[in-house]
């Protein structure tokens, strides 16, 4: 049998997540903003948490291939935002802490992949603070293998 026939079955064996191409890395963060990521990667998913100095979260970022869990919810819509050139509308987000107040948007990113970003946070200048700092986000080079 020959190289090529050999490789397309131990291709066709593979299971479905490892043939597509998964997110290689979080966004980029400019150096001035004081945050660093923390991540951890599954099957068809990177997830990256932007962690301030103080060691509290700013906000999250959960990048995958394909669709979201995430759905927008008309009811829910509150502010809009720009992020790497995607126009973003914030939707409230629902927890069992009725004191925190949480925004999440959703962005399609090239060849199928998503950006579910997340933040979560105690008072009304912390809410301005993780949106200004989650709009500086650049989602150059987010694939494994991307030029």
């Amino acid at each position: 049998m020959s190289l090529k026939p050999l490789l397309c079955a131990v291709a066709l064996c593979l299971p479905l997540p490892a043939l597509a191409q998964l997110p290689g890395t979080c966004p980029e963060l400019p150096a001035s903003s004081g945050l660093s990521w923390e991540s951890s990667a599954g099957e068809d998913f990177l997830y990256c948490k932007a962690v301030r100095e103080d060691g509290h979260q700013a906000f999250s970022v959960m990048l995958r291939d394909g669709e979201s869990p995430f759905r927008e919810r008309f009811s829910l819509r509150e502010e809009k935002g720009l992020i790497d050139g995607h126009k973003v509308r914030w939707y409230r987000g629902q927890l069992a802490n009725k004191d925190a107040i949480v925004r999440e948007t959703l962005i399609e990113l090239d060849d199928g992949l998503t950006a579910h970003i997340m933040l979560r946070v105690e008072d009304e200048q912390q809410l301005a603070d993780s949106l200004r700092q989650a709009e500086t986000l650049r989602f150059g080079d987010t694939r494994v293998g991307s030029n």
